[in-house]
């Protein structure tokens, strides 16, 4: 058994907690999607840790919808939530963005399972193996890499923007550390499919666990109570 996802669960579901928490007494659709987005991600883990004991096909669809497909895009809703201040342009993407989870989700519970299934190796990671299991057709294709660049650049190029207008306000620090890790965190997981391709097949679960720690401490970075001095226009921050 591989504890990396374990510990990657276990992070995540605290991280859920810490954002969920935040919402109840803050309120804002960012956090809201935010925390949605850890839950995906959360499930993605979760479904690395049971495949790792045994197969089950409902769980492998788990792990691709929420993990390959869900979680950078609800993450990088939650940003365009915070950024974007025309609200009736990030309600129109969050519309389009719940069109396609529905969708994606249809896609995903349909999609056959080949023979292979019976030859499932719980010692391998799931990433190596998924491709000669589930059938995906050219919808789920395009639904996965339409969702992942919409919250790749979402989710990192706004934190890097944020990061950039705290650097040159030369204001709170702590945010300005905050949305790089954040920054950081969100890319690991996106790069793992190269690692994968490469061969390097574990790097997916290191990522994911380095990912969920950075983006948490940049959070928790971000959103820490800090004195300010004077009063001043700033950029969006998590929180």
């Amino acid at each position: 058994m591989n504890y990396i996802p374990v510990l990657s669960t276990l992070v995540t579901f605290t991280f859920v907690v810490a954002v969920f928490n935040r919402y109840r007494h803050k309120k804002g659709l960012h956090l809201l999607f935010w925390g949605l987005g850890l839950v995906f991600y959360g499930l993605g883990t979760l479904s690395e840790v049971v495949m790792s004991f045994t197969y089950n096909t409902a769980v492998l669809k788990l792990w691709y919808l929420s993990g390959a497909m869900l979680t950078a895009a609800w993450l990088g809703q939650g940003t365009v939530f915070l950024l974007v201040r025309r609200r009736n342009w990030a309600k129109a993407l969050a519309a389009v963005l719940l069109t396609m989870s529905l969708a994606s989700l249809v896609l995903v519970v349909l999609a056959p399972v080949t023979e292979a299934a019976g030859a499932f190796d719980p010692s391998q990671p799931i990433s190596t193996q998924y491709k000669e299991i589930m059938v995906r057709n050219g919808w789920i294709i395009f639904l996965t890499v339409i969702l992942n660049l919409y919250g790749t650049v979402t989710l990192v190029g706004g934190a890097l923007v944020s990061a950039y207008l705290f650097w040159r306000k030369r204001v709170l620090a702590n945010r300005l550390v905050g949305n790089l890790l954040i920054a950081g965190g969100a890319l690991l997981p996106a790069m793992a499919g190269s690692f994968v391709q490469a061969g390097i097949v574990d790097w997916l679960y290191i990522s994911e666990l380095i990912g969920v720690i950075l983006m948490y401490a940049g959070f928790l970075q971000a959103t820490a109570p800090q004195p300010v001095k004077r009063s001043q226009p700033i950029a969006a921050t998590p929180g």
